[in-house]
């Protein structure tokens, strides 16, 4: 299938990637705009939205890069608004920014935890307060909110800030998706399992004490036997932003090779 955005607006918040590579948000835009969508690619690195943009204009499509930090409503507004200028309409808000930061509530300092709260939740609904009334008037609109799966499985990493912003970032979404279903806009969460993307290498890696350790671990802890990638979550978040998933709303979906079947 081709076109499945044909005619589509996605703002998209954390479109840059961590380091090298393909992070979640970078390759659900580059396959946003593949599939037809107009592209507003946003993250607090503005090189890193521009490296977004470009590896867009490269296959051969068209994406506006913005620097906003999504803890700061007015420059959250102010994306919102250049969008909605710039296109008309917002059809696809996809949420991508998050953080992990280790401590348990002990090690953890207050300034760290708020920062958690702050990037992984406040984010979700700041980007959605300033999006929503756009929507509503349009009467339809699909909001994607990456989550992960320790907002529902605990594992050897100490991080508690992300278990609890995560798992609120969930419900939030469940709530969008009962209150906003009478206006025509769905919301869901994807909960990425272990994933090879360059946050791991920048944030987790120091948790395993070098790369080979890391990549060795969560490659065994998936059914699988493998991580999966950035772009096993851009195409279940293209499903997502599709007339192709019209009824589905207020879901969670695991992308994980089946980990959370497994209890652990």
């Amino acid at each position: 299938m081709t076109n499945r955005l044909k005619d589509k607006v996605a703002l998209v918040f954390g479109a840059g990637s961590s380091g090298p590579g393909w992070g979640n948000g970078k390759a659900a835009a580059a396959l946003f705009a593949q599939e037809g969508a107009k592209v507003v690619a946003v993250d607090v690195d503005r090189d890193a939205a521009e490296e977004t943009r470009s590896a867009i204009a490269e296959r051969g499509h068209d994406c506006d890069a913005l620097q906003a930090d999504v803890t700061v409503s007015d420059e959250v507004l102010a994306a919102v608004r250049f969008a909605q200028e710039r296109h008309g309409r917002i059809d696809v808000l996809h949420n991508n920014v998050g953080v992990t930061i280790m401590g348990d509530p002990v090690t953890l300092s207050e300034a760290d935890w708020q920062r958690s709260l702050d990037i992984n939740l406040i984010s979700a609904f700041l980007t959605s307060k300033h999006v929503l009334p756009i929507m509503t008037v349009q009467r339809s609109g699909s909001i994607i909110h990456i989550s992960s799966l320790a907002s529902m499985q605990i594992n050897r990493l100490p991080y508690f800030g992300y278990y609890a912003s995560k798992a609120g970032r969930n419900h939030f979404t469940k709530a969008l998706a009962v209150n906003y279903a009478p206006y025509g806009i769905r919301a869901n969460a994807l909960l990425p399992g272990v994933m090879d993307t360059p946050l791991i290498y920048k944030q987790i890696v120091g948790e395993y004490g070098s790369v080979e350790a890391m990549r060795a671990a969560r490659n065994a802890a998936s059914p699988m036997g493998r991580m999966g990638d950035a772009w096993d979550v851009a195409y279940a978040a293209l499903f997502l932003a599709s007339d192709e998933s019209c009824y589905i709303t207020g879901t969670i979906i695991p992308i994980d090779g089946g980990k959370s079947c497994t209890g652990r």
